[in-house]
């Protein structure tokens, strides 16, 4: 069994705020598809091109998108989006480990020493600071964060530090102070706080850092990422693939061993 919970305005296209699906093995775009076939003919229109989805409490495009599969006893929450608005807070679970990512708005009193006074208020937390422009998407985040996880495992980071790999992988650069420079925390740019840790550490982090917090993704850094890493129209229509930039990206990241 399936359970649907909806959220906001999405309560107003059913008779019930909780639905239950006797079904497993089934995709999200298969679910969305019973829950237009539920809903009553007189009800408010569902817009499902705008809704956040969560399975078990995690952005349903930190998974596999409408494609992700669906399992016996699985909880999704659909949640709409107003104007094109995102979540303020992705969670991840990679290679067993619990990561929380939130987007931080630049300010001109932010600077490496907020992550370094972070990093001494949250010890338990291991934390790095991404600038915005350099991750396009939610894919293309969980991918990088997913190589570095791996190279980590495997004992081949690209220093000694996951976090210092982690930021070398989105700066794609072989030298720690060129990532620094560019994809590094920078006064008045907004950053991703990319926080690895236990459920309750994450938690703290997030309350304390709430009121800072806006919107994942709010701004598309196509052209930016292709420009920065010289990436030909030519090139992108070569990849065959349905996320043909971010697969890119993610092959750059990979190969600078």
């Amino acid at each position: 069994m399936i359970t649907v919970k909806l959220v906001g305005g999405a309560k107003k296209s059913f008779t019930s705020e909780k639905l239950e699906f006797e079904k497993s093995d089934i995709t999200i775009q298969e679910l969305i598809d019973l829950l237009l076939e539920t809903k009553p003919d007189d009800s408010p229109k569902l817009d499902t091109e705008n809704i956040l989805i969560a399975v078990n409490g995690v952005d349903s495009s930190a998974l596999d998108g409408k494609s992700t599969i669906l399992q016996n006893d699985d909880v999704v929450s659909i949640i709409p989006v107003i104007h094109g608005g995102a979540s303020k807070k992705l969670l991840y679970k990679v290679s067993s480990k619990q990561i929380q990512v939130i987007q931080i708005k630049g300010q001109n009193d932010i600077d490496v020493k907020f992550l370094d006074n972070l990093r001494e208020k949250f010890p338990k937390i291991q934390l790095q600071a991404v600038s915005s422009k350099f991750v396009l998407n939610s894919y293309h985040l969980k991918k990088i964060l997913s190589l570095s996880l791996e190279s980590q495992k495997n004992d081949v980071l690209l220093s000694n530090k996951l976090e210092t790999d982690i930021l070398m992988r989105f700066a794609i650069s072989k030298q720690i102070s060129a990532a620094i420079t560019s994809a590094g925390i920078k006064p008045k740019t907004d950053f991703l706080l990319i926080a690895i840790g236990n459920k309750t550490s994450l938690d703290s982090l997030y309350k304390e850092l709430s009121s800072l917090s806006v919107p994942l993704f709010s701004k598309n850094n196509e052209a930016f990422l292709k420009k920065s890493f010289n990436i030909s129209k030519k090139q992108i229509d070569s990849v065959y693939s349905k996320n043909p930039l971010e697969d890119i990206l993610v092959e750059k990241a990979a190969v600078l061993l």
